[in-house]
């Protein structure tokens, strides 16, 4: 499978998902239709096969009827709950759905957290590693804010994300990856791992390159969300050893709110 990033508005991704044998395609939150059509002209698509919604924010669906509309679409994918709330929506997709695209086998999770009607898609074909878009859900090294869930919603979520292949890429919905490892600086501050990925990041957007996509193992080993158990992080954030992972989760997710 090929996949390319397209970034749309101030920091939010868009993708466009390719069978490399079939020639089937997909494209991953149609966040505005301008660059997406933009980019996908330029690598000469000139078809569309189906939008893949993880949540109905609208910096992830406000493109979604125009480029439909430019490129044929005729499936628009979201989950179940979220009808009425993706503009365009054809497909309401639930918990373990498993579909195709050409020889790429997609298997929808349900994420909520932030957002009721979250979801995952995670790819795998054979030949390479496991894609998962994750929308705002899981960032590289963070997580989303809880607009509608709580927190033991999100661990739940971010569990079943990290349960995928070590080597699964993770492609999130916006570039917020710098500011999300200066807070996991912040409150894992010997976590060495951490500041060698914040390295890595920094010369990769000074570059002009996307931090998409990481690996969940990177994301086991640096993203505080992924780490309610780590002691340091307790201890800086005052949260007790004994809270339960979800109420570590809140606190944390708290702290970075005001960080």
């Amino acid at each position: 499978m090929k996949i390319t990033p397209i970034p749309c508005l101030s920091d939010n991704y868009a993708y466009l998902v390719e069978c490399e044998a079939t020639g089937a395609n997909a494209l991953v939150d149609a966040s505005e239709a301008a660059p997406v059509l933009k980019a996908l002209e330029a690598r000469g698509v000139r078809k569309l096969g189906a939008i893949w919604s993880t949540h109905h924010h609208f910096d992830h669906v406000g493109g979604n009827e125009a480029v439909a509309s430019a490129l044929g679409v005729s499936e628009i994918a979201g989950h179940a709950s979220d009808k009425g709330r993706i503009p365009g929506q054809t497909r309401f997709v639930e918990e373990g759905e498993e579909s195709a695209l050409g020889a790429i086998r997609v298997k929808t999770l349900h994420i909520p957290g932030h957002t009721l009607g979250a979801v995952a898609y995670v790819l795998t074909d054979d030949t390479g590693a496991p894609a998962v878009f994750t929308g705002d859900t899981l960032f590289l090294a963070g997580c989303g804010r809880l607009f509608e869930g709580t927190p033991a919603m999100m661990h739940t979520s971010l569990s079943k994300l990290a349960a995928l292949p070590p080597d699964t890429r993770v492609y999130c919905g916006h570039e917020y990856t710098q500011s999300n490892l200066r807070f996991a600086a912040h409150v894992e501050p010997g976590n060495a791992k951490v500041r060698a990925r914040a390295e890595r990041a920094s010369e990769l957007r000074a570059r002009g390159v996307e931090t998409v996509p990481g690996t969940m193992a990177e994301e086991l080993e640096t993203n505080p969300f992924l780490r309610v158990r780590s002691e340091e992080i307790r201890r800086t954030l005052g949260i007790p050893q004994n809270a339960s992972d979800a109420e570590a989760l809140g606190a944390i997710r708290a702290a970075k709110d005001a960080f």
